[in-house]
């Protein structure tokens, strides 16, 4: 009797699917990523909010706090971009469990690295007002979003469709009280 041997490509298309399997049961251990915010600290109903600037609806929510407070990254994760963008001024973006992208921005000053692993001891980043926030109160805009779309969370609400790609950050933060 012969073994069959896998090819290549298959090889390929399973290793792909451990890694995806892998990175959705890896428990996410959020944390809230303001230190010292508590529930008080951002509007419980902003996720979502329609009209919202320039970008229509609010796909995030708005974690108040002063000018240099510390950010923490809410799981552990990859840094896949630590740079600035027009709109969201210096950033970070942190790959965690269930294949989500943990977004940070306005932020004052930038603390991590491109590639660096992070996790809820890491300061990613301080609270400030860069990018569109220029002159507003300071604040974190923290955003997660999925890789994977979940179709059944498409509704009718204003670009409602891109709630396939968003999840509510506020839900998780309700069942935090503070870091």
């Amino acid at each position: 009797m012969t073994k069959k041997k896998i090819s290549p490509t298959k090889k390929v298309l399973l290793l792909m699917l451990y890694i995806m399997i892998i990175g959705l049961i890896i428990p996410e251990n959020f944390k809230m990523p303001v230190v010292g915010a508590t529930k008080d600290s951002y509007n419980k109903e902003s996720f979502w909010y329609y009209p919202w600037g320039k970008s229509g609806t609010h796909k995030g929510v708005d974690i108040f706090a002063k000018t240099g407070t510390p950010i923490i990254s809410s799981t552990k994760g990859l840094v896949v971009y630590c740079g600035q963008i027009s709109m969201g001024g210096n950033v970070v973006a942190v790959l965690g469990p269930k294949w989500r992208i943990h977004y940070y921005a306005h932020l004052d000053e930038i603390k991590t690295h491109t590639f660096s692993f992070v996790g809820h001891k890491d300061t990613i980043g301080t609270v400030g007002t860069s990018g569109n926030a220029k002159g507003k109160t300071p604040h974190l805009h923290f955003t997660v979003s999925t890789l994977i779309p979940y179709l059944w969370r498409i509704d009718t609400d204003h670009q409602g469709w891109k709630k396939m790609w968003y999840l509510n950050p506020i839900e998780k933060l309700n069942k935090k009280t503070s870091y």
